[in-house]
């Protein structure tokens, strides 16, 4: 599924779609953040087809789910232990085997254990663009998770360090949800605006006001742009999109 079909499917609005089309072009990097069996992996699936062709991308994850179109694309796999216990291939070890293979985005099937420390220096070292989704109910709720996954972790950072790490690594925050009509909806996209007194700030640009439950038991509502204008503008700029991206905000 292509990401315009969201916006048919009335699970975002056209400016959404616009505006989340820009940010996958533009090589943001971007956390979709959702609960179990939400359309997490199909939003990324979706997302990625703002990749342009000429970008060498890796996708790691447990199962092959992930389809992407471009032509450059490494595809690796987790492997569990072996009956002796030997043999196992975490997802670790393939973000810093991918790391050693210059590419050009990496992008994680979901972000569940300690690899996500190596993640987030890929994304602070060059590997702009980079995606990955997460289990969590709300943006902030995936960037404390992040932050849990870290302390997990047997990497040693300060609380203000990482959070410093996390900011200046994530850009977007994308939420999407199955909620109780069984619609699937991207009910906030969130930016990751940096630090402000040892906290990570995030700024909400667009939502999903849900009304009244209809005559056929679907929720009504209405998609909503905040009209903040993003830090990652210059970013747009750079990429000779900075009026579509300034458009789709003020729709």
């Amino acid at each position: 599924m292509n990401l315009h079909a969201y916006v048919g499917l009335g699970s975002m609005s056209d400016a959404m779609y616009r505006f989340l089309s820009i940010c996958s072009a533009i090589r943001l990097n971007i956390i979709i953040s959702g609960g179990t069996g939400s359309g997490k992996t199909t939003l990324l699936n979706a997302l990625s087809g703002g990749i342009d062709v000429g970008e060498r991308v890796v996708t790691i994850e447990d199962a092959a789910e992930l389809q992407l179109q471009q032509p450059h694309v490494l595809r690796m796999e987790t492997r569990p232990a072996k009956m002796e216990g030997a043999g196992e291939v975490t997802q670790r070890h393939l973000v810093k085997n991918a790391l050693r293979m210059r590419p050009d985005r990496i992008i994680l099937g979901e972000i569940r254990g300690d690899e996500v420390v190596d993640m987030l220096s890929a994304m602070n070292t060059g590997h702009d663009g980079s995606m990955g989704t997460i289990h969590a109910n709300t943006p902030r709720d995936a960037i404390s998770r992040i932050e849990n996954l870290v302390g997990m972790s047997a990497v040693n950072i300060g609380g203000a360090s990482l959070r410093q790490q996390i900011a200046s690594a994530v850009h977007v925050v994308v939420q999407i949800a199955r909620q109780r009509d069984g619609k699937r909806r991207i009910t906030q996209i969130d930016e990751v605006v940096g630090m402000e007194g040892g906290e990570i700030v995030l700024r909400t640009l667009f939502q999903f006001k849900p009304g009244p439950v209809d005559e056929n038991g679907i929720i009504t509502g209405e998609y909503v742009c905040t009209g903040i204008k993003p830090h990652f503008l210059t970013q747009a700029a750079y990429f000779g999109r900075e009026a579509e991206m300034l458009a789709s905000l003020e729709t």
